[in-house]
């Protein structure tokens, strides 16, 4: 797995160093906003079942980085923007559920802290 990690990562520079130091930083902070657009997305859609009054301040959240990240798309991102946002939300609605259905205790727990943990990364992003 660790070999893999280095691969995607020296991918992920060799295309980011390809591109100029405005393009990059552009690129990367994007990135950076289509993730956390993902991962509020989720723990909104988590929230409708189990939390409803926490949807509404997850939907404000969710909007205000919706903003943002229009505000730093690179033109012609879409596509790898969008894989982005869809990659993260998967990946914290599966921390949501295994923290929320997961009958190994000592599992859902560390789940549900690295779902919140994951959140307080990205609302700590946004002015309150």
């Amino acid at each position: 797995m660790s070999g893999l990690k280095t691969f995607t990562g020296s991918l992920a520079l060799a295309v980011i160093s390809s591109l100029s130091p405005a393009q990059a930083f552009q690129t990367g902070v994007a990135d950076v906003f289509a993730t956390c657009t993902g991962r509020l997305s989720a723990q909104m859609e988590h929230q409708w079942m189990f939390d409803g009054p926490g949807s509404e301040r997850t939907e404000a959240q969710r909007a205000a980085m919706i903003s943002l990240l229009e505000a730093t798309m690179p033109p012609d991102a879409g596509r790898d923007i969008l894989a982005r946002r869809i990659d993260a939300k998967m990946a914290q609605a599966a921390l949501l559920t295994r923290a929320t259905f997961n009958a190994d205790t000592d599992d859902a727990r560390r789940a549900g802290h690295l779902a919140q943990v994951r959140i307080a990364e990205c609302t700590s992003l946004l002015l309150s």
